[in-house]
């Protein structure tokens, strides 16, 4: 064989060989930063390159284009990383396309623009989704009732709901706190927000963002919401119309018999829960099971369900994580009663023992929403005034990796589902 043909015999075997993609491993063993893998994803999509999500394949791993901008932003912030070639990547993907695997993927098209619902000047470890979208450093705009009943919600992909009361009754922090200088402060700023906006009670107020939200949502949005932000939004929704507020909260006695008055139909997610009417009760309603578990802290898990990646695309997506058992964590809505959740809401994580729902989702018009319940994945008990979780105590955190599972999300291609 002559020099030059063995020249481009070696040529070819060197390209056949070279490093064409990069995975990012998200099983338990060898990622050490979950939850910055989702940013480094996040940061290749924002930069126009392509990227795939295994679903089911260790952790729900995500295939990026080999570049050495990729792998140095990888580096810098100690997210773990494998060099693959063509081949092996081929047989990677050749493996999760078989029928007899449950796994899938998925091709991420974009960066969604997302949008955080929270009152100006809250820090980020004042709301879970806030601070681990920071720790990711995944980009956000802080957003409040004047760009939301201002249409704002049209320049997003992606809106996460602060935990908020929606109700009108101030977090129903009346009993422990009325007089607390941060009670009373916040209390006034929105009674001084709602009246600059046309409004003559908080509890109307909140209820027009409420519903500008839902329109977002059947419009084609995604939505995500935690801890009081879910029962107190559906709970908003159902009361149109309705005085549910006691004089303390809006100066003026509720409806009587109000709770007759309530229409489930106008809700997202739950039915027939019962309203909580006493206003000193840090509690909404009979949707949250916070008063009625028995579990120690020691005991107090979770089961992500198991979903068929290739039929069910959208709840694989939801439940990626290199476990199934989660660790789970209080709010002032910790969970969700099984009994009073709507049929056609799905039950992604659930505690069998206590009958309750942790993480759910649903569609609504053309869009989605999922409601998880607890405040803080790594801060069992949250109360008011503790430290802020540091993330990089916790940065493999499977509760933590959910709230990013349902950001990378709207990222996905959309296709028609198999029928």
């Amino acid at each position: 064989m002559s020099f030059k043909k063995i020249l481009i015999v070696f040529l070819l075997i060197s390209f056949s060989a070279k490093a064409s993609f990069i995975l990012l491993p998200m099983d338990e063993t060898t990622q050490q930063n979950h939850l910055k893998a989702y940013g480094i994803t996040y940061w290749c999509l924002d930069k126009k390159y392509k990227a795939s999500w295994l679903l089911n394949y260790r952790g729900g791993s995500f295939l990026l284009p080999d570049a050495e901008e990729i792998r140095k932003e990888c580096k810098i912030r100690g997210v773990s990383f494998e060099v693959l070639s063509d081949a092996e990547t081929k047989s990677i993907l050749d493996d999760i396309s078989s029928p007899s695997q449950n796994m899938e993927n998925v091709i991420l098209e974009k960066a969604p623009k997302i949008a955080v619902y929270t009152p100006k000047g809250k820090q980020p470890w004042d709301d879970a989704v806030t601070l681990v979208l920071t720790y990711a450093e995944i980009p956000f705009t802080p957003i409040y009732d004047e760009e939301v009943l201002s249409d704002g919600l049209l320049l997003y992909d992606w809106l996460h709901l602060h935990h908020e009361d929606f109700t009108g009754q101030y977090g129903k922090f009346f009993g422990a706190y009325r007089n607390a200088p941060w009670y009373i402060e916040q209390k006034k700023a929105a009674e001084e927000l709602a009246i600059k906006l046309g409004y003559s009670k908080v509890s109307e107020e909140k209820l027009a963002v409420a519903k500008k939200i839902r329109d977002f949502v059947i419009g084609g949005g995604f939505m995500f919401a935690m801890c009081s932000a879910t029962d107190s939004f559906d709970i908003a929704l159902s009361a149109d119309g309705v005085d549910i507020c006691e004089p303390m909260f809006d100066g003026d006695a509720s409806e009587g018999n109000y709770q007759s008055k309530i229409e489930y139909s106008k809700t997202f997610a739950f039915k027939d829960y019962i309203l909580d009417r006493k206003p000193d009760h840090y509690e909404f309603s009979s949707i949250d099971t916070t008063e009625k578990r028995q579990l120690p802290m020691e005991k107090d898990y979770f089961t992500l369900m198991e979903f068929s990646a290739k039929w069910d695309v959208i709840p694989s997506m939801l439940c990626q994580n290199h476990t199934q058992l989660v660790k789970g964590f209080m709010g002032q809505t910790t969970a969700f009663d099984r009994e009073l959740i709507k049929t056609n809401v799905l039950v992604l994580g659930e505690n069998l023992l206590n009958s309750e729902a942790r993480y759910i989702h649903g569609q609504k018009g053309k869009g989605f929403f999922t409601f998880y319940g607890g405040h803080d994945p790594e801060d069992y008990q949250h109360k008011v005034g503790d430290e802020p979780t540091v993330l990089d105590l916790h940065p493999n955190s499977p509760g933590y990796r959910l709230i990013l599972n349902n950001v990378l999300f709207p990222a996905a291609k959309k296709k028609k589902q198999k029928t």
